[in-house]
């Protein structure tokens, strides 16, 4: 039944609605409403998800990953075993394109979704950092010194982030979220603000608690360069992945910048002045302000790239 128009509150998925979908020729903006809708409303989950049964294509696949999983869980409670197996064909039908459980709760499906890379080792490493630097800085008695070393490197901690965000590499259920309309740029776009939102206050509200360098930058100097490395790693992720991209910006920048500055003997004020040109003014953080623009055109004129599924 269908009532109401698509994404609306009396909207409901239609017999034809879903069979397009199943079949790969709905429009994009109807998969989105049916996606979107479908984590909310069982009756329509359940109608989608056998319409991708019934296809001819999709049906003997979702049956052998069906078989195969009951195959190889002897170990497994026979529910268990039954539950696992539902997996499958209800996040192929957008149930969930996470890969989580549609019976999950809605704050667990956006806690999953927000990618690998805060369910993973970045995340350790993100605290680590955050709170090594206050530990050096006062613990260690290095004081002011730290604060350089923390703003130069703050800029390429989200690009580890979004390296593992999204990818063949990362994301155990990758080719089945990249087939989907919710899948290529807007499900990396989503993911790398789920970095970003964790990021930018751990290392901000560090950099702010450390004690302060005469005349260097501030806490937030760092924000628009690490917004441009992000930017740029996307960018170039496009042409080569986004392992690949994010690996080439970040080394560039730990090359080029972190080395220079933590290679040398200076404390304080003389290892911020060595740090203090990538970050302070008004026309250098404009610079920075212009290479995100232009990192942001050239992502959204290769938006397209990100549909296609990443090869070895």
């Amino acid at each position: 039944m269908r009532r109401g128009s698509p994404g609306g509150p009396d909207w409901h998925v239609g017999g034809e609605l879903a069979a397009r979908y199943a079949d790969g020729t709905a429009a994009e903006s109807d998969a989105w409403s049916l996606e979107k809708h479908v984590e909310a409303c069982g009756g329509c989950a359940a109608l989608v998800s056998s319409a991708v049964r019934a296809g001819a294509e999709t049906g003997p696949v979702l049956d052998g990953i069906r078989a195969a999983v009951l195959a190889t869980a002897v170990p497994v409670v026979s529910m268990e075993a039954e539950a696992v197996a539902e997996i499958g064909p209800r996040v192929t039908a957008g149930a969930g394109t996470t890969g989580v459980p549609p019976r999950l709760s809605r704050a667990a499906r956006v806690l999953w979704a927000a990618g690998p890379a805060l369910r993973g080792a970045w995340l350790v490493a993100l605290v680590v950092v955050a709170l090594g630097a206050v530990a050096l800085s006062y613990g260690a008695g290095l004081g002011a010194s730290v604060r350089p070393l923390l703003l130069v490197t703050a800029p390429v901690l989200p690009l580890a982030g979004v390296a593992l965000s999204y990818g063949r590499h990362t994301d155990p259920l990758y080719e089945v979220v990249a087939s989907t309309p919710s899948g290529g740029l807007r499900l990396l776009l989503t993911r790398t603000a789920a970095v970003l939102a964790v990021s930018v206050p751990a290392l901000t509200l560090a950099g702010a608690v450390l004690p302060p360098s005469a005349g260097g930058p501030g806490a937030v100097a760092w924000l628009l360069p690490g917004l441009a490395l992000t930017l740029a790693a996307l960018a170039l992720g496009s042409f080569v992945g986004c392992r690949r991209g994010a690996a080439a910006v970040g080394t560039g920048w730990l090359a080029l910048v972190v080395a220079p500055a933590a290679g040398g003997a200076q404390a304080g004020a003389a290892l911020m002045s060595e740090a203090a040109p990538y970050f302070d003014g008004p026309a250098v953080q404009g610079c920075w302000a212009a290479g995100a623009l232009a990192c942001a055109l050239l992502l959204a004129a290769r938006r397209r790239s990100f549909d296609h599924l990443e090869t070895p």
